[in-house]
């Protein structure tokens, strides 16, 4: 696909981390960029930054989702690359002993279901709609469509202690991306899914600094956190190189997760 003014991104959880990396990656090629997000503050400024446009959008919810659509259609036109990075997490064991009295609670379903509503219906809700827009533009002469690019985790592969909910939201997303991409190839639009391992972004920027030095050393190689540009610039091969489709690809150092 080539990327240039023409070209229209959606970007939903834009406005930080690695959503906002790939934002910024996207408007130096050209791309006009729709910010999707609830971080009105930051969302707006980012926009501001890369001359696109933001729109508060919550994943979870259809009216939302579609507004959002909406307002960046007739700020930027109809989007030809969707990268979905809104999401986020929680820690609770499947069932648990208290270590004071020894009472036993197990997994609230309302918090498992959170998680599975953000990470994996937000995403394919996001996807479903978008590949619809797509849909109704003409391809570019190298025969592309669309592109979609997915956010998952290497939790998806080796969830830790806790991540019961995280780990099935984002396996969600790596089992969907093959046949969503069936479903989508004769409309010539490709789907791929990168899985991260553990990467400097807003989530753990207030940890103190032995932890983050801990979980850089935990990387295979280089020993270090993933810097968000490097997400942005995977984002972009996938979306540039019209052979890549249907993968579900890890960037992560070479990082295998343990238990905890």
């Amino acid at each position: 696909m080539k990327l240039d003014s023409t070209v229209s991104a959606v970007v939903t959880g834009g406005a930080s981390g690695l959503g906002a990396a790939t934002a910024r990656a996207l408007a130096a090629k050209g791309v006009k960029v729709a910010i999707f997000d609830l971080q009105e503050e930051k969302g707006k400024a980012l926009a501001e930054e890369i001359g696109g446009v933001f729109c508060e959008c919550n994943v979870t919810d259809d009216a939302s989702v579609d507004a959002a659509f909406a307002k960046a259609r007739e700020a930027i036109g109809q989007e030809r690359i969707l990268v979905n990075c809104a999401g986020t997490g929680n820690a609770i064991k499947t069932a648990s002993r208290s270590k004071e009295d020894g009472s036993i609670k197990h997994f609230p379903l309302d918090a498992f279901n959170w998680i599975i509503q953000i990470n994996l219906v937000g995403t394919f809700r996001c996807i479903a709609k978008s590949a619809a827009g797509m849909m109704t533009l003409d391809p570019q002469e190298d025969g592309d469509r669309g592109a979609i690019v997915n956010t998952a985790s290497v939790a998806a592969e080796d969830g830790q202690i806790g991540q019961a909910a995280y780990s099935a939201s984002k396996g969600g997303v790596v089992g969907m991306t093959l046949p969503v991409a069936r479903d989508l190839a004769s409309e010539n639009i490709r789907v791929n899914t990168i899985l991260p391992g553990i990467f400097d972004t807003p989530l753990l920027a207030g940890a103190p600094q032995n932890v983050r030095d801990a979980l850089g050393a935990s990387v295979l190689n280089p020993k270090r956190l993933g810097n968000p540009v490097e997400y942005a610039a995977l984002a972009l091969t996938m979306i540039e190189n019209g052979y890549f489709n249907g993968e579900d690809v890890r960037l992560d150092g070479g990082i295998r997760m343990g238990p905890r």
